[in-house]
């Protein structure tokens, strides 16, 4: 063997050999900006897309120094070998990669992680997503509809310029509400409005999923605890190794310790203990600010560094 690396095409993937390492890179092919604050990625992993069902999440690192960042699968395609993700610029490592573009790579793409959306005997289900988890509400809602299911989708964002894959929904489910807190779009209102008043209407879900911020989830089941109808909720709690060894995204459900990373993400939402979730995904806040402001300060300082000063 040579010594130092090479790159060759190995079958779907592109790998960088050496003597002493193998080091499979995956390939971004297409970026989309949904809005100012979220961002889709097509990854080139064909081993996940091949296994990839709604509901489950990869966790990712962008190169040996990133964290790993766990996201929801927002869609697969098994033809093609890529999975997509969607995100919203938070921290220092969603930022970081919302600036890659196609024909970068990441480093590390690990799935599908977590147990599927059960869509095996429901006939009509409601699903419900805000912000961000109208990302992850779409294929929950797709794979209910080509399983055969009567769906409705309900998508809450605080404006008109926030709302995504509107197109996407409107062929993935038989009836499709959009609401906003200030009324600029679709309907005024949160999502738990046009819940209860399908169910005050009459409708009859088999399963009522909820996927978005912790409080939503919370009222999303309180407004449909009345009617009776079973409610899950899909949880993204602190996470490090996605195997279930640290214990970072226990949760307690029914009164029992669970790990969202291969008990869920999805749970029964009437047994979720909400304000203890709530508590923990707010522990680091402090410490993830200080080191988004450390890292660009950091940035900052080089670019004075390397660009002089008050030379034109």
């Amino acid at each position: 063997m040579e010594t130092g690396c090479r790159i060759f095409a190995a079958g779907f993937r592109f790998c960088i050999l050496s003597e002493r390492n193998l080091t499979v890179m995956y390939k971004i092919i297409r970026k989309e900006v949904l809005n100012p604050t979220i961002t889709l990625l097509e990854i080139e992993a064909p081993f996940v897309a091949k296994k990839a069902k709604p509901g489950q999440f990869i966790i990712l690192r962008i190169d040996e120094k990133g964290e790993r960042l766990p996201l929801t699968i927002g869609g697969f395609d098994r033809e093609k070998g890529t999975v997509t993700i969607i995100f919203q610029l938070v921290g220092l490592t969603t930022k970081a990669l919302a600036k890659l573009n196609p024909g970068d790579y990441l480093l590390d793409f690990v799935g599908p992680l977590g147990m599927p959306t059960e869509t095996e005997g429901i006939k009509r289900v409601c699903v419900i997503g805000g912000g961000l988890g109208t990302a992850i509400a779409y294929p929950v809602a797709k794979g209910f509809h080509d399983a055969g299911a009567e769906t409705d989708v309900i998508v809450g964002f605080r404006n008109k310029d926030l709302v995504i894959l509107e197109d996407d929904f409107r062929n993935a489910c038989d009836n499709f509400y959009i609401m906003t807190d200030d009324g600029s779009y679709g309907e005024q209102g949160f999502t738990t409005t046009k819940e209860k008043q399908l169910l005050e209407s009459g409708k009859k879900y088999d399963v009522i999923i909820a996927i978005g911020p912790v409080p939503m989830m919370k009222f999303v089941v309180k407004t449909a605890e009345p009617f009776g109808v079973p409610t899950r909720v899909s949880l993204n709690p602190i996470m490090i190794d996605g195997t279930g060894m640290c214990g970072g995204c226990r949760v307690t459900v029914g009164g029992k310790m669970k790990f969202a990373c291969v008990d869920g993400p999805e749970f029964d939402g009437y047994e979720v203990d909400f304000d203890e979730l709530m508590n923990r995904n707010g522990a680091f806040r402090s410490q993830e600010s200080e080191m988004t402001e450390k890292h660009m300060c950091r940035f900052e300082k080089l670019g004075h560094e390397m660009i002089p000063q008050g030379d034109n």
